[in-house]
This record gives structure tokens, sequence and C-alpha cells, in this order.
């Protein structure tokens, strides 16, 4: 009927014309669905055999019997392509002789995490049978530029608050007071410790403390903020300490010192946060233990020296930064090193990693997600940087934030005190004066 219409309705002269193009579209339209068809086609037979092997891993730790599966999406995959993984899995547990029950009627459990790194899908399950020791079972998809809509299902919110901002360079701050936002902290310079306290809603200095130091320091100088119990502070810079009293009239003595640099924060290798006024929100989690490292006092990293040692490692390559991962019965340490890559150390092996970060990282514990998250700088020398947040199903980073953009270069990322939070320095490039940034996790988006 309606190609009689459109035959009555249109002059001969233009008919020639008007069917080529209808033919044109009729086959750029075939193309399009082919083509759409054969990626789709594609992509599930990848995903088809991701689902076949992860089932064969499951069934090797569980053996046929009855399961029961959740899963939690904290990936980029929609809802859509989440459900199809999902279905996919069932599909070949069943066929493989599984039966699926509710989990107090099941004979073992398996909890299927859906994550990713920079270049794979990754499928984390965690499978627990009776009263034995859970079982990880992992596979990787890779993503093959698929995720146009990156990180818009991130679980976790990383959150960027400006602190402080000045010409001359910050090592480091401490947030000394705060109600729901810093209200006194104290900021460390190669010159100075800095006290500032907010009355009327304006940022003013209470005392500025010298640091006596009779020798120049390194180029690229560093230096730590660390708070005490007892409300002091110690600032540790290459080859000098300096105790700081924070109660009444601030006083700081300073003294040559070759002593090492504590790498756990106060508030994770102790019961208890060491500012109780801090406003920490994070649940009390088991103390991670206490770890040091010395730092050469003519350079900008530390020597790979330990303090304790970590399982039989007292010393490890020369390293910028460090982060942990806790495990049941271990802590993973990650040191970000001077050969560019970052170590992972579980106190039996030193396995150099493949993936690609900065050299500023930090641990953070929060009540999201697996409950402890590491924040890493981008890879590579920038006019800006960025910062996201990462877990650690296996040895494998998984982001679980979107990327914070910075001013520019990070120069510092240290963890803060109350340990659920870091301070993030960078120079702005526009400016060139120095901005200091807390970061804070957030549950969900």
């Amino acid at each position: 009927m309606r190609k009689a219409i459109y035959n009555s309705a249109i002059p001969q002269a233009n008919l020639k014309s008007v069917s080529q193009s209808s033919c044109t579209v009729s086959r750029l339209g075939f193309a399009f669905w082919f083509v759409l068809l054969l990626s789709t086609a594609t992509f599930a037979a990848d995903w088809s055999a991701a689902e076949q092997q992860l089932a064969k891993k499951i069934i090797a730790a569980t053996g046929p019997g009855t399961l029961s599966l959740t899963v939690e999406n904290r990936s980029s995959l929609g809802r859509r392509d989440s459900d199809l993984v999902q279905n996919g899995l069932r599909s070949a547990l069943e066929q493989s002789g599984i039966h699926f029950a509710k989990t107090d009627q099941a004979a073992a459990s398996v909890a299927l995490t859906l994550s990713e790194n920079e270049t794979s899908y990754v499928w984390v399950a965690q499978i627990q049978q009776g009263a034995g020791e859970s079982v990880v079972a992992m596979v990787s998809v890779p993503r093959s530029g698929r995720s146009g809509t990156a990180y818009e299902s991130m679980p976790i919110t990383l959150r960027k608050v400006s602190l402080w901002t000045q010409d001359e360079r910050i090592l480091d701050v401490a947030v000394l007071e705060e109600n729901g936002t810093p209200s006194r902290i104290a900021v460390l310079d190669a010159e100075k410790v800095s006290v500032y306290r907010v009355q009327n809603g304006r940022w003013q200095a209470e005392q500025t403390l010298a640091i006596g130091n009779p020798k120049p320091w390194p180029l690229d100088v560093r230096g730590r903020l660390i708070p005490a119990l007892d409300h002091t502070l110690d600032a540790y810079l290459p080859g000098v300490r300096c105790h700081v009293s924070i109660t009444g009239a601030p006083l700081m003595a300073c003294r040559g010192s070759d002593d090492p640099w504590p790498i756990v924060s106060g508030g994770m290798s102790t019961s208890s946060p060491v500012f109780p006024n801090a406003g920490s929100n994070t649940a009390p989690s088991a103390a991670v233990p206490a770890l040091a490292g010395f730092f050469a006092s003519t350079r900008n990293y530390f020597t790979g020296v330990l303090s304790p040692a970590v399982g039989k490692f007292s010393n490890v390559p020369k390293f910028y930064t460090a982060a942990f991962v806790p495990r049941e019965k271990y802590t993973l340490w990650l040191f970000a090193s001077g050969d560019g890559k970052v170590h992972l150390v579980d106190g039996m092996n030193d396995q150099r990693s493949s993936f690609e970060w900065g050299s500023d990282i930090a641990a953070v514990r929060t009540g999201c997600g697996a409950g402890s998250q590491v924040l890493a700088t981008a890879s590579g020398d920038q006019a800006q940087d960025s910062i996201r947040a990462f877990e650690f199903p296996d040895r494998d980073p998984v982001a679980v934030s979107a990327a914070v953009e910075f001013p520019g270069p990070v120069s510092a990322l240290w963890t803060e005190a109350r340990g659920d939070s870091a301070i993030a320095i960078a120079r702005n490039r526009d400016t060139g004066s120095y901005e200091a940034f807390r970061l804070s996790l957030a549950c969900g988006q």
C-alpha cells in the first residue's frame, strides 16, 4: 500500500534517483545492523568464555550441589550488562550440576564482584563452603575500548576539599581541630610550622615557628607532620626532626636526626584516633602493624630500609611513598619505588607490579567497600595530575572511584592521622602557588 502511494505521488522523472537512494539507505542500514550484531555477538562470546571459565573454577572448589550466589557490580558496566553476566554465569553453573538455593539452605555460597582495572573487567568470586577458609576465583575480560561511559557506576566517591594555599612549597598539613569542617590546622613548609585557626569565617595565624637547619635542603625537599596522642606534632624533614607543642602557646624544638619516618599514621596503628575531636565517622578497626622507613637526608626518597622488617624483608627498593592492604592473616605493603613501579611485599615475596601509577600513594581505612582503599596518582609527567581510589581483591588494583583532577602536578600525598582521609598537595600551574587539599571517601555516588 505504501509503495503504491509513493509511486503515484512522485513524478516519474524522479523515481530512478529515489529508488537508488532507497537502495543505498537499505544497504547502509543492513551494513549498520550487521556490524552491530557482529560486534555484540563477538563481545557476548568473550563474556561467555569468561563465564564458562569462572564456572569451572567455582565447581572445582565446591563440586556439584546447592549454591547461593550474590552479585555486586563495582565496575562501569551498566545494569543490563551486569545482569547478562550474572545470568550467563548462573546458566554455566547449572549446566555443571549446580542447583541454586537460599544462603541458609545452600552447601556453599559465592559472592561475585564485577570490577575492573585499567585494561580489563575483573570478576572476583569469593567462595565459602562450610567453616573452612574462603577461596577466591578470578577471571578477567579485556575491555577493548568498550567503556564509553567509564566509571559512571563507581561505588565510591572521592571528595576533594581545599584547606590552604601559599606561595612557599607546602610539605604537609595536619588538621588539629574540626567541627564538621577543619577549624584549626598546622602547615609545614621548608622554613616553618604555622598554626592557623578559623575566626569569623577566615583563617587567622596563631603562631609561626621557624625551623632551624644549618644545612641546605635537598632540591626536592619533602616532609611530614605526625600528630601524637598528647597533642603534640612531630615534624620530619631530611636529616631533621622537630617536636611541636600545640597546646597553649605553641613551642618547637628541632635537632639533627636520622630517625625513621612513620609510614603508618597514628590512627591506624592504635585503637583510637590521634585527635578524638577530629570528627572521624569511621568505625574503629583492627590496628595495622606500625612501620617506619629511613629517609635519605640528601635526597627525596626513602632508602628502602624498614623498621621493623616486613616478614623476611628488612630492605626493599628505594621508594617515595607507601601504602598497605590489610589481609586476614597478613598485611600487603605497596611501595612506589624509584624504578617507576609499585612493589607488592607480603613478607614472603617482593612482586614488581605491571600496573602504571605515579610516585604518590596512600592508604585509607573507611566504611566503604572492602573497608580499605589505596589512593594513587596517575602515571606520567603531566601539567595536571589526578588521584583515584583503588581496592585490591587480589594482587591487581581495581578502580572504585572516578579520578579527581588537580590544578597541577601533585607533590605530596600523605594519610591523615585519623586514617580515613589523606592530604594531597599540588602546585597550581597557572599561579605557581601550592595548594593543600583533604581527600575523603563517601560510599555511593
